[in-house]
């Protein structure tokens, strides 16, 4: 039987993404009741400029004291989207306190913060839910610490950054440079004004730490995400990687050891075989590719951003964490038993394709292999073109740890020979 009593919701923001919960709750207000077990009321929405038209919401429901709209104590659920750390967190906490679970999208403080955030809500007995913080609409977070919680996660890596996928998938189709393709993302409304959070890696590398907090049950925050942007990669390095048999994308890379006693974080360019399922992602779609014991492997696609599909995200975890209330329950929380280090850069081991300008003369590749076997550092391929006294020689590594490759270079730039390192990349996926 429904129970008639509404549950109440509150919204933090309501820009692209709040609009649309807004209206979805709406629209589809008789399916999300029938699903839900009890009607839901949109109960206040907090906005910074009130004044703004915002269709199908009551005026009488906005305001711009969010702080009051939290400690109202009638409240079930609030869904953050204001972004940022404060006052965001403050209000997360202040909505615990008051009785309310939480619903947010907040990539940046959950992987900041999200250890306080879940004891503050454990604490109080609520539910933290957060879908749509990592690859928009893409059912992942609930798979990985529901579905695959009696699995155990050995990898995920994934492309979870629309913006850079596209510039990055511009780039290898049509050979454009990365500051022509990077204007087509501005003026198609794929990139911001300010770009840098997305390329520099930053939005990937807290989706990275959320990722592998989840995926190995220890706790990782922003800090410990080795992060290195895109804005390098050159239409050179696709040349190179497509006669590999590669392409380049931007990668979050989750890791457990080997020995299973540490697990890694990272997120840089790559490239990565066109056989593998993540080379095949265009545009600005996200896919995250996890590896586990029992399942083997699994690949989660599709729209990673935009006011619909982030809202879909949004709107399973509010149906959600609305049935956990009728139940008298909460869903999970934070699961961080393994308490596992997080391994530095220095320590990953990956390939490496080694581009070098070299003079072009009799025992050039001789003296580069010397320092490749004096670091420990097993070449796979060489291939070297000259001309007019001047070469590329580009090699392409065995498995070798960061620390080491970082040696080899550093050897390599002290070679009268070696007129410069034009570039080195990460071979992943295979």
């Amino acid at each position: 039987m429904m129970r008639t009593r509404p549950l109440k919701v509150a919204l933090l923001g309501c820009g692209v993404v709040g609009s649309e919960v807004a209206r979805i709750m709406t629209t589809h207000a008789d399916d999300l009741a029938a699903r839900i077990g009890a009607p839901v009321e949109l109960a206040g929405v907090a906005v910074r400029r009130p004044d703004r038209v915002r269709e199908g919401i009551d005026k009488e429901l906005v305001t711009t004291d969010a702080t009051a709209l939290v400690k109202r104590g009638d409240l079930d659920v609030v869904v953050e989207m204001i972004g940022g750390i404060e006052p965001a967190r403050a209000l997360i906490t202040t909505a615990f306190e008051h009785g309310a679970s939480v619903v947010s999208a907040n990539k940046a403080l959950l992987a900041q913060d999200g250890a306080a955030l879940h004891a503050a809500a454990e604490e109080n007995g609520r539910d933290l839910y957060f879908e749509a913080a990592v690859a928009g609409a893409i059912p992942l977070i609930r798979p990985l610490r529901e579905s695959l919680a009696g699995d155990k996660i050995n990898r995920v890596m994934g492309i979870v950054n629309g913006t850079t996928n596209f510039i990055l998938d511009k780039m290898d189709s049509t050979g454009a440079g990365y500051q022509e393709a990077l204007d087509e993302a501005t003026a198609l409304g794929y990139a911001e004004a300010d770009p840098t959070a997305d390329v520099e890696g930053f939005d990937a590398a807290a989706k990275a730490a959320i990722l592998a907090g989840i995926a190995f049950h220890t706790r990782v925050r922003l800090d410990d995400v080795y992060r290195e942007g895109m804005s390098e990669v050159t239409a050179a390095d696709f040349a190179s990687a497509n006669e590999m048999g590669c392409t380049i994308k931007l990668l979050a890379i989750c890791e457990r050891a080997a020995d299973g006693a540490s697990v890694t974080a990272r997120v840089h360019p790559a490239m990565i075989p066109l056989s593998h399922p993540l080379a095949s992602v265009r545009e600005a779609y996200n896919a995250v590719f996890v590896e586990s014991d029992a399942a083997g492997q699994l690949m989660f696609y599709g729209p990673g951003a935009g006011g619909a599909p982030t809202a879909s995200a949004v709107l399973g975890d509010l149906v959600a964490v609305c049935r956990n209330k009728l139940a008298g329950a909460t869903g999970p929380g934070e699961s961080a038993y393994t308490r596992l280090p997080v391994s530095p850069m220095g320590e990953v081991v990956t390939r490496y394709h080694i581009s070098l300008d070299v003079a072009d003369k009799p025992g050039v590749l001789a003296q580069v292999a010397t320092v490749f076997a004096e670091h420990g550092v097993s070449i796979d391929t060489v291939r070297q073109q000259g001309k007019d006294g001047e070469a590329s020689l580009v090699v392409v590594t065995h498995r070798a740890a960061d620390a080491a490759l970082t040696g080899t270079v550093d050897a390599l730039r002290q070679l009268d020979t070696v007129r410069g390192v034009a570039s080195i990349m990460r071979v992943e996926g295979e």
